[in-house]
């Protein structure tokens, strides 16, 4: 395994996390995934970067159940990249963003345009490597190898699901509705970044 390729995976793993963080400040919505991990951070009063954490673990342990020859090598690299990427929303967004305020919607559009670029070029930058994975992509990818649906349809069906669990919980809970135009924004932009940065 490159160390320097490695290195900058984490890098990588890491701007995305800071990308996350700002669109969570924009406080406009979020992406599919983070609108389930915001609105349950928010029910169960645990920091959103943890939440991230466990729910891209239970997609590891997932990942790990499916792949044919897993290597558990890789599978630890990929547990301690988590802990960073859900450490670093942790901080950027308890501890470093409180410190400014946005009143300006326009503003907080523009971070969050911002936020979403950032978190895409990570993203692209990362599996560009190939070094360390994204659990709920190498999820969607496993289940598309075994079955007659294909990766786009099974990451699709979970942004779904999460914004049907997410809505569910903020109405039924009457929580901060997560699901709003910056998860549209977040929807439209984010597959483009990821696809350039990647290439």
């Amino acid at each position: 395994m490159n160390r320097k390729n490695l290195t900058l995976s984490f890098f990588y793993y890491l701007l995305s996390a800071f990308g996350i963080s700002l669109t969570l400040k924009a406080s406009i919505g979020v992406s599919s995934f983070n609108s389930l991990n915001a609105t349950l951070a928010e029910f169960s009063k645990i920091k959103i970067g943890t939440i991230t954490a466990i729910l891209n673990f239970l997609f590891l342990i997932a990942c790990l159940l499916l792949d044919r020859q897993p290597k558990l090598k890789n599978y630890l690299t990929m547990s301690i990249a988590l802990l960073f990427f859900g450490s670093a929303i942790n901080l950027f967004t308890y501890f470093v963003f409180p410190l400014f305020t946005l009143h300006s919607y326009l503003l907080k559009c523009l971070l969050f345009i911002l936020g979403t670029i950032i978190a895409g070029i990570g993203t692209g930058k990362v599996l560009k490597y190939q070094l360390l994975k994204f659990p709920i992509e190498t999820f969607c990818l496993f289940l598309a190898e075994r079955t007659t649906h294909s990766f786009k349809f099974y990451r699709y069906s979970i942004d779904l699901f999460c914004i049907a669990i997410a809505l569910l919980l903020t109405f039924t809970f009457h929580l901060t509705l997560m699901v709003r135009e910056g998860t549209v924004i977040s929807f439209l932009l984010l597959s483009p970044v990821i696809a350039l940065a990647k290439d």
